[in-house]
């Protein structure tokens, strides 16, 4: 079962991501270190091996009947005999004139040689091994070392995604029978709680009393984090593959009814370029959720007597929504965490942000847009959200207002 929203399915796959990486570094590490243990015993192993192989050829002097790939060299009174068919190059007269016994690499002619020198009496004994066989061996080994490396990482990749789905897969469960609860809390809240709003109105039309007004408040605030819920957990995970929308006339329509609160509140509310139509593709109610939630916020924040600016224009296959404010602001280090759900913010002594931002993210990016917020304490802040363009071609219905859901309350 897979969780159906955006940001849970971009968690889960992160976890998932997190999960197969974690498994195949640490294999990668075992593997490596067992490789480099592996080729270190070898190495050493076989320097040992030639060492104690050039000791005993001295020991013997066999300098006629030297083992293969070994050449012996016996200078006494300034006459050299050398084991039959051993290089001309050899033996390396420099350690023939060194004092005591002397074992050392030397590289000649492209070839590499293990030297052992020995003082015997009038007698210097030199003994070449020659190492290209055993390097042979040892890059051999390191290809087959390299090649199991990578064979591990991929078996690891493959058996990380394995066990990570395996592993989330309650997880996503969860999620999705969370989502499931929400939504259904949230539709069978809504009936009667609509009743209650309406019989407060009733109540509070035939008498003044202030007990009353905040009651209709509070139904009516109540119902609109009901209604930020279920559109939350019904929100599809590709909103973008919805009807095509146009943004202007959505845009055009809220701003419309926020005029008289504006008013109320000695706001000036103005927007520019919602002229033209600006078609994008999604849900119009969830759209409709983004620009409500959007300017109740500014409106909200911004004081008497200060300017809420809508700004809507279409550039290169994106259309951008702007909407700005001169209010109390927000301070930067709150400009991501405003998006994260009932959070409170650095301004205005703890206030909490709700769900109207939230729920403005997971809209968004369930469009394939996204959102930034900007802004300084007593400076004012701006939202500006950008969605991808539908084709020009793309039908627009008409004769249909957006639906209008309660404004959402941050803060």
């Amino acid at each position: 079962m897979r969780a159906r929203s955006g940001p849970d399915r971009q968690m889960l796959s992160r976890v998932r991501r997190t999960l197969t990486v974690q498994l195949a570094t640490a294999v990668t590490v075992v593997v490596a270190l067992v490789g480099t243990i592996v080729y270190l015993s070898v190495s050493t192993g076989q320097r040992r091996d030639s060492e104690r192989e050039l000791r005993g050829v001295i020991a013997s002097g066999a300098v006629e009947n030297a083992p293969p790939c070994v050449f012996v060299f016996a200078v006494e009174g300034g006459a050299i005999h050398r084991t039959p068919n051993a290089p001309a190059a050899l033996p390396v007269r420099a350690d023939l004139r060194a004092t005591g016994t002397v074992v050392r690499r030397h590289r000649i002619n492209g070839i590499d040689y293990l030297m052992r020198t020995e003082h015997h009496g009038s007698a210097v004994v030199q003994a070449a091994l020659d190492r290209r066989y055993e390097i042979q061996e040892r890059r051999r080994l390191y290809t087959a070392l390299i090649i199991a490396e990578l064979a591990g990482l991929a078996a690891a990749l493959v058996t990380g995604q394995l066990l990570a789905r395996r592993a989330i897969r309650p997880l996503a469960e969860a999620l999705e029978r969370q989502r499931r609860f929400v939504a259904d809390a949230s539709h069978e809240l809504r009936t009667p709680l609509t009743r209650l709003h309406t019989r407060a109105q009733l109540l509070a039309r035939r008498t003044d009393s202030d007990e009353l007004r905040a009651i209709v408040a509070d139904t009516r605030r109540f119902g609109e984090v009901i209604e930020d819920l279920l559109l939350s957990a019904q929100l599809p995970p590709r909103a973008a593959e919805g009807r095509p929308v146009d943004l202007a006339a959505v845009v055009r329509s809220l701003v419309s009814a926020e005029a008289a609160r504006a008013e109320s509140r000695a706001t000036r509310l103005t927007l520019t370029g919602a002229d033209a139509p600006c078609v994008v593709a999604g849900v119009e109610s969830a759209l409709s959720r983004v620009v409500g939630a959007l300017l109740d916020n500014a409106i909200g924040h911004t004081l008497p007597g200060g300017h809420v600016q809508v700004a809507l224009r279409r550039g290169e296959g994106q259309v951008e929504l702007v909407v700005r404010d001169d209010g109390v602001g927000l301070d930067p280090r709150d400009t991501e965490r405003i998006f994260q759900r009932f959070t409170r913010g650095m301004l205005g002594e703890g206030r909490r942000f709700g769900l109207g931002l939230a729920l403005v993210r997971e809209v968004v990016e369930s469009h394939g847009g996204t959102v930034e917020a900007a802004g300084r304490p007593g400076e004012g802040a701006a939202f500006t959200v950008r969605l991808p363009a539908a084709p020009e071609q793309a039908p627009v219905p008409t004769g249909r207002r957006p639906h209008r859901t309660p404004r959402a309350q941050v803060g």
